[in-house]
């Protein structure tokens, strides 16, 4: 098969630290991309395209990464995805850039991140995108992509609060959330790193309602959802958390859960919807999608069509 190689280390269910999600920040678009993952052994290159107007289709796979990894992570804007890190079976740096307008092109690798790693966590706004966290073994660095100059290796800003892989991140035009993870134990903890002073250390903010890993968040400009998780071995969960912008140092509020629990999902959408793709859960890995719609995101998520293939540890935009 095209676009896939094989990464040997034994059942999916025996290893926990990576993480497939993604900002997913959709900032105004009609279709999210889902890029990567691995069943079992088999690590996969795949993009699916969802259209929201019609998510009850089966996604629609287009050109693939320029190479196969799962634990990766992604963020762009209007026009474009940057996929970065990951792990085939060695730990990455590459950043891969997906243009929706020729999204059936292989996509093109650009500068690296300054760190290889996977199981991070990445979110920006229309200029930059920050990529956060991470394996190699656990990291708080936080590495900015500027799209325009997209060819350097991308600039260490400030970093998290704390060391941790398998988190999530969604933000607003001027700041990201990241949430969850593990280092020593599973996370509650939500950074928040500001765009204007990224320099800085991130600011430790009100927490989720509970600690987990190998979770996926999006939201919009005043909100994000961190869905799913893993608390441990055989544990996944359906929890969704709301946080608040605006009042981000209260601990996150429990909304509508996911249609079923599982770990290593991905997240893209809207700013009025989020679909989470893809994930590990019930001992098997998953195509189903859920929509959670912000406005009556106290019901559990609906199931729409679903991924090309079944697939965890996989990242959306």
């Amino acid at each position: 098969m095209s676009g896939v190689s094989l990464f040997i280390i034994g059942s999916a269910a025996k290893y926990n630290s990576g993480s497939g999600s993604g900002s997913g920040d959709g900032l105004g678009l009609t279709n999210a991309w889902f890029g990567g993952g691995v069943y079992y052994v088999t690590v996969f290159s795949t993009v699916d395209r969802i259209i929201f107007s019609s998510d009850t289709s089966t996604a629609v796979a287009k050109g693939p990464m320029s190479l196969a990894r799962r634990g990766l992570a992604a963020s762009g804007n209007t026009t474009d995805a940057w996929f970065g890190g990951g792990l085939p079976g060695y730990y990455l740096s590459t950043v891969d850039r997906v243009i929706f307008s020729s999204d059936t092109a292989t996509a093109v690798a650009k500068g690296p991140l300054s760190l290889a790693r996977y199981a991070l966590a990445a979110s920006g706004n229309t200029t930059d995108a920050w990529f956060g966290g991470g394996a190699h073994p656990s990291f708080s660095r936080v590495d900015r992509v500027i799209f325009a100059s997209d060819t350097a290796t991308a600039v260490a800003k400030g970093s998290l609060g704390e060391s941790r892989s398998a988190l999530a991140a969604h933000g607003s035009t001027t700041d990201a959330w990241f949430g969850g993870g593990i280092s020593d134990s599973n996370k509650s903890r939500v950074d928040r790193v500001i765009f204007a002073s990224d320099t800085a250390t991130a600011v430790a903010k009100g927490s989720l309602s509970l600690a987990r890993n190998d979770l996926a968040a999006h939201g919009n400009t005043t909100d994000a959802w961190f869905g799913g998780g893993y608390i441990s071995p055989g544990i996944e969960r359906s929890t969704v958390d709301r946080v608040i912008f605006a009042s981000d140092t209260a601990t996150a509020v429990e909304k509508g859960p996911l249609s079923e629990a599982r770990r290593g999902l991905a997240a893209s959408g809207n700013t009025t919807d989020s679909w989470f793709a893809g994930g590990y859960g019930g001992y098997a890995e998953r195509s189903r999608v859920d929509r959670v719609i912000f406005a009556s995101d106290t019901a559990t998520a609906v199931a729409k069509g679903p991924l090309s293939l079944a697939r965890d540890r996989l990242a959306g935009n």
